[in-house]
């Protein structure tokens, strides 16, 4: 909800995703419809020790 209010209306500088695999899942989308469209830019990829990936995006206006 808050990145949809957010990221519509141009307030979100910057996403840091954590991604964790499943293999079955369920739950709330983190990311739904907006009603304007966020062009992100690729800044960092980093892996942890356990293999979980960060990705962290900018947005470019």
């Amino acid at each position: 909800m808050v990145v949809r209010q957010g990221g519509g209306d141009g307030l979100i500088d910057e996403y840091m995703l954590v991604t964790v695999p499943v293999l079955v899942g369920g739950g709330t989308p983190f990311f739904t419809a907006l009603d304007s469209w966020v062009n992100p830019s690729l800044v960092e990829t980093r892996a942890f020790p356990g293999g979980v990936p960060l990705t962290r995006y900018e947005t470019r206006r």
